[in-house]
């Protein structure tokens, strides 16, 4: 929840002008009054749009709520689904998620599914435990040709705005634990197929490193993308 309508597009013109010509895919993810307007700045570039959140349903009494045929007609690209900041403050719970991603797919949306556990659960030893039963419920009866298509943005809680980041060992170690659950809930050529992303206190100062990961394809990141030089230091990963 940052920038008005005026400083997104300004901070957008200025990724967009560091950010030309990269092989990487870059999405921007933006609060929903931004969509329009940031969608028109990006207009004829290759950067994607996306939306922090979305409701279930079409349409209906849900005062408040953003639903996928409004994003649709902003030409939105991807969503974000499940962001622990949603689960932990806002209610929201694997049986919605499990509703959103099938809305999304719909609807021509790409969900980034979020998922993580607490500074609680890891040192109880419990994190893949945690993210296992987190997923399986997130995806459940998602045929494997729309599960291709996902994004997983695996995210610790304990490193997400908190300075702290997973070390490259533990980021690498859950990616591959989820593209190990995927191959077990679906087969290895989806596994493959599906990108897994880190989230947590991504930086110009440790990309590089996760980026060389074998199960680490992209990141999601938080407060990085808010200094354009920052953010386009990462899509410049090395």
């Amino acid at each position: 929840m940052n920038t008005t309508v005026e400083e997104g597009v300004a901070l957008t013109e200025s990724i967009k002008a560091l950010v030309q010509k990269v092989d990487t895919e870059v999405c921007l993810c933006v609060p929903f009054v931004s969509l329009q307007a940031v969608g028109q700045a990006i207009a004829g570039t290759d950067i994607k749009l996306g939306a922090q959140n979305m409701h279930q349903k079409e349409s209906g009494a849900y005062t408040g709520e953003v639903s996928p045929l409004m994003l649709e007609s902003l030409n939105v690209d991807y969503v974000i689904l499940g962001h622990s900041e949603r689960r932990e403050y806002f209610g929201e719970t694997d049986e919605s998620i499990n509703e959103k991603v099938f809305t999304s797919f719909s609807h021509g949306l790409i969900p980034i599914v979020c998922c993580g556990e607490s500074l609680e659960t890891r040192k109880a030893g419990a994190e893949k435990d945690f993210v296992r039963k987190q997923l399986v419920r997130d995806f459940q009866d998602v045929p494997a040709t729309d599960m291709a298509r996902i994004v997983v943005a695996y995210e610790p809680i304990w490193a997400i705005g908190t300075g702290e980041t997973a070390s490259s060992d533990q980021a690498e170690e859950m990616c591959g634990f989820i593209r190990g659950l995927i191959a077990e809930l679906y087969d290895q050529t989806v596994a493959d197929a599906v990108r897994i992303q880190y989230g947590g206190s991504v930086k110009p100062g440790n990309v590089d490193e996760l980026m060389a990961r074998e199960n680490i394809d992209g990141a999601l990141v938080g407060g990085a993308s808010l200094k354009a030089e920052d953010f386009a230091r990462l899509v410049n990963f090395e």
